[in-house]
């Protein structure tokens, strides 16, 4: 008798083979049959008709912080997810030397919009060293396996201390302290390294984060720590300046190493390069022996504004700012008052507290074009006569007026969507070639991240709504999807004990009605320590997720079981090839 079985799915098994309709048995934690299961499992679990896929693997993602308190880890394991990897974009909370916590949560904070009251109030700093962080966040079960990096703004903070300012240059022996760092992070579990170099991440104060200016030198210097371990993936947010010449450093370091170089690959007024020349670059490496590889979103990174959000198109009016530090109600029966709209209508938004950062307020106070309303069943590849500027012209009103009485709708809880980076042409079209690359994986949800503006760890289901049933201008392929977002993933981490639905892999499985699959309207919740605020988005479909041969989810509701825990290093890959 099995622990489980799952009977009749349409198998999608993540290799990215054609679905075939089979049985799946689990014992224990791991898959021990596919195709026509005659022994009964302890637990059934009727599939007919649903799709049958592994786990889903997000390796963008913030959870540093919440996954020292939270074993549901939501919004991720709403959508199929079963692993994360965190400690990206180079911000994280270990390294932490004691009198550096409230700079590493002003760091996390300013680039990443994650409430720093619920960071302060949540975390409990039990640990200094990033080993000690590692054991930290193996003492919490959880829905799903978490994995992370060493991340270069802690690591900076530990070793420079005072010295650690925007363009400050360490010592040699400083790069040697950080290699340091980077290598014992690596050998006690960490999966690689993280680092930022672009002007939109910046601190709560404003100050840009730590890698931004970091020399050529340095970073390989911490590239070849990793080198010495012989694993890790080197990943990397960048405005990819020209002048940087990041590419070639990258290949470089990606062939001396022999280790992946992955970075955020994006259609963005703040790069230097178009995303046609990043892909163009990255493969000219590759093709000299490197091994670079491009995360890609799966739809514009778009900001959703509201009144009670991060940012909204009044945000940097005088009028705005005058109520902006007063209770919900306060400022709820002020934007009633038609006195209080005409006057905020009427204002100039006040300039840019920072000239980098001058074109995408900008787009955020006055882009009526690319601002969408959002409503119920959005589509999140709109065409321009959806946008906030057309509606208002056909209803013959200014687009200020129009956002605003839109933001005043459901008792003052409308949104409006800003896809602020992927959305230059107006459409996803130059996605689609770049989801059937090798040479790219699925990326950049930021999981647990940009908590009053951006919503995007539902990505997994996107994919599967709009990108394989829905999507008008063409779509792709079941298999290929989960592909994508399974096996590429969990191979670029080296987690190759995942990713695939054969015998002797993790039992981690979604159940999938794909007839039913489909993302809810996003929410602002309040429920981080302190009250913090996050944005929130469900999904119907999710018939099961299995971790680890578990139920974690039933109905997009969770259970009691929490198998989920702490990776520690890559996942050795000869057991499996020896049960296929």
């Amino acid at each position: 008798m099995h622990d489980l079985v799952i009977r009749g799915g349409t198998v999608v098994d993540g290799t990215g083979c054609a679905p075939f309709t089979a049985d799946i048995a689990i014992d224990g934690d791991r898959v021990s049959q596919v195709g026509t299961v005659t022994a009964e499992g302890r637990e059934e679990l009727d599939a007919t008709g649903k799709i049958v896929s592994p786990g889903f693997v997000d390796v963008h993602t913030h959870y540093d912080g919440q996954a020292t308190w939270d074993d549901e880890m939501a919004p991720s394991s709403w959508h199929g997810v079963t692993t994360v990897v965190m400690g990206n974009c180079g911000v994280g909370f270990a390294p932490a030397k004691p009198d550096k916590h409230d700079w590493l949560i002003g760091l996390m904070e300013g680039v990443e919009d994650i409430p720093g009251t619920a960071l302060a109030e949540g975390m409990t700093w039990n640990w200094e060293t990033f080993p000690e962080y590692m054991d930290a966040l193996e003492e919490l079960p959880r829905t799903i396996d978490v994995a992370t990096h060493v991340p270069h703004g802690a690591i900076r903070a530990y070793v420079l201390g005072d010295r650690e300012k925007p363009g400050a240059v360490p010592t040699d022996d400083d790069v040697e302290q950080m290699s340091k760092i980077v290598e014992d992070g690596l050998r006690a579990g960490a999966l690689g390294f993280s680092t930022s170099r672009t002007v939109l991440h910046r601190s709560v104060d404003g100050e840009l984060v730590p890698g931004t200016t970091a020399t050529k030198e340095e970073l390989i210097g911490i590239g070849r720590a990793m080198g010495r371990v012989g694993y890790g993936v080197f990943e990397m947010a960048s405005d990819l300046n020209r002048e940087w010449d990041e590419f070639g450093w990258m290949g470089d370091l990606s062939r001396e190493t022999g280790l992946p170089v992955t970075f955020a690959a994006l259609q963005s007024i703040a790069k230097d390069q178009p995303l046609e020349e990043q892909i163009a670059n990255m493969r000219a490496e590759n093709d000299n022996g490197a091994n670079i590889v491009a995360q890609i979103a799966l739809r514009g990174n778009g900001i959703i504004m509201a009144w009670q959000g991060t940012v909204h198109p009044f945000v940097r009016k005088p009028s705005w700012e005058a109520i902006a530090d007063l209770p919900w109600e306060e400022k709820y029966a002020r934007l009633n008052d038609p006195e209080f709209k005409a006057k905020l209508i009427s204002e100039a938004s006040l300039p840019a507290e920072n000239v980098d950062m001058a074109p995408v307020q900008f787009i955020v106070t006055d882009g009526w074009a690319m601002h969408y309303q959002m409503d119920d069943g959005f589509n999140y590849e709109p065409t321009a006569e959806e946008s906030i500027n057309a509606r208002a012209n056909a209803a013959g009103v200014t687009p200020a007026e129009y956002a605003y009485d839109l933001l005043m709708s459901d008792d003052g809880k409308g949104l409006i969507y800003l896809p602020i980076l992927n959305y230059i042409d107006g459409n996803l079209d130059f996605l689609h070639a770049l989801q059937h690359a090798d040479d790219t994986v699925n990326s950049l949800s930021d999981g647990g991240a940009h908590c009053g503006t951006i919503c995007d760890a539902a990505s997994p289901t996107f994919m599967l709504e709009h990108w394989v049933k829905n999507r008008e201008r063409g779509t792709i392929t079941i298999e290929n999807a989960i592909k994508r977002q399974c096996l590429d993933t969990a191979r670029l981490y080296g987690l190759h004990d995942r990713g695939v639905l054969k015998p002797g892999y993790l039992a981690d499985v979604n159940v999938i009605d794909m007839d039913r699959i489909k993302l809810g309207k996003p929410w602002l919740a309040f429920d981080l320590p302190a009250g913090g605020k996050r944005l929130l988005q469900k999904a119907d479909g999710y018939d099961y997720t299995i971790k680890s041969g578990q139920v974690t989810f039933k109905g997009g509701i969770v259970t009691d079981k929490r198998p989920g825990g702490l990776i520690r290093g890559p996942q050795n890959a000869e057991m499996l090839e020896a049960a296929e």
